[in-house]
């Protein structure tokens, strides 16, 4: 069982990520910090590919990754390429409540009819597309894959500070994830 723990101040910033870029990314978003001037990026975000998420930031301050359900698996190179050529050290995992990738099957109609009618395809292919591919996409409880993913890195990147986060699209503010 995972618990919330909302940031409204700065003491509310778990300690091993206090004046670390996961600190300064809670502060920003969630405490209105001043933005500092940043010469490069000093995180990698994996968050969801969701309209409705959106973060309060420094231009210069993370890579951002979306993808549905903040499923880093299929960009791990692009993980790695930021890890060893753009020395990032700090991953923030980013899951939000109403994740689309969560339960795929309840919109396996409305994929089909959608691609049927946007893409021009047929039934059946738009239909192999989706049994063939949500498999992949699938996040079952996102809070619980978003822990999963976390470990999954940490273990890929030992020396990398991975943190699971939420973010709630009602009051659009960032909380961390504990177990």
């Amino acid at each position: 069982m995972s618990n919330l723990i909302t940031v409204n101040t700065e003491n509310d910033i778990l300690p091993e990520y206090r004046d670390t870029p996961i600190g300064m990314l809670l502060e920003y978003h969630n405490l209105n910090k001043v933005f500092a001037n940043c010469e490069k990026a000093q995180l990698l975000i994996g968050m969801c590919a969701d309209s409705r998420v959106n973060l309060w930031l420094p231009e210069n301050f993370a890579f951002i990754f979306r993808t549905g359900g903040a499923n880093l698996f299929y960009q791990e190179f692009q993980v790695s390429y930021t890890i060893g050529v753009g020395g990032i050290t700090h991953i923030a995992l980013i899951t939000n409540n109403d994740c689309k990738m969560e339960g795929l099957d309840k919109d396996k109609d409305l994929f089909i009819n959608g691609l049927v009618e946007h893409a021009v395809w047929t039934e059946e292919n738009a239909k192999n597309h989706f049994e063939g591919l949500a498999p992949f996409f699938e996040v079952g409880n996102a809070i619980e894959f978003t822990l999963s993913e976390t470990n999954r890195l940490r273990k890929r990147y030992p020396k990398v500070t991975v943190a699971p986060l939420h973010f709630d699209i009602e009051t659009k503010t960032l909380s961390q994830i504990v177990e």
